[in-house]
């Protein structure tokens, strides 16, 4: 983590709460769980696809499609990330023809991963609609994107971190607030 902990937003009960009510509201903003395919925007957005997906079961006895997005290429920053960028796979296990897409991540922030995630899903085909539901909204669009779904509104402050922690990923749970530390070397 890069910065110091102000404060604990989420822990993991808060997290298990956000996702519960999600899931809620995905099956009753489209009526029921038909056409439904819940896509996770890699990283941290695949394991909180696959909890929603889980509750969704629960509620609905369906088990929607799951796929998982990697949006590396499509970045419009990946020239300064790295010369050579790590691209995972993308993998879609059906058509989203026609389909109601909801892309799951982590952090709503500048809007520019949304974007590019809505730029590498209309490249797999074209769906009747696309969604969006992230766990934390932080503020601060760059681009005009909104989340169908948010688990917590956040307002920040730019100098801010949201460090979202997942035991799948981080062996952790919870959300935190991190101010950022400046870099007193220079």
């Amino acid at each position: 983590m890069e910065g110091t902990i102000k404060s604990k937003i989420l822990d993991a009960d808060g997290i298990r709460r956000a996702i519960t009510r999600i899931a809620h509201e995905i099956v009753e903003k489209n009526k029921g769980t038909d056409r439904l395919v819940l896509v996770g925007i890699r990283r941290r957005g695949v394991p909180l696809a696959e909890r929603i997906r889980q509750y969704i079961e629960k509620l609905e006895g369906v088990q929607v499609p799951l796929g998982i997005l990697d949006i590396t290429l499509y970045r419009d920053d990946l020239s300064t990330i790295d010369i050579h960028p790590v691209v995972h796979e993308t993998d879609i296990p059906v058509s989203i023809e026609g389909k109601s897409v909801i892309l799951v991540d982590d952090v709503l922030y500048t809007g520019r991963t949304a974007r590019a995630a809505l730029d590498a899903t209309m490249d797999l085909g074209r769906p009747a609609r696309i969604q969006l539901a992230v766990l934390v909204d932080r503020g601060h669009r760059e681009l005009p994107i909104r989340a169908d779904y948010v688990g917590k509104n956040l307002p920040t402050s730019r100098r801010e971190i949201v460090a979202v922690r997942l035991q799948e990923v981080d062996k952790e749970e919870d959300v935190l607030l991190l101010e950022h530390e400046e870099d007193t070397s220079k």
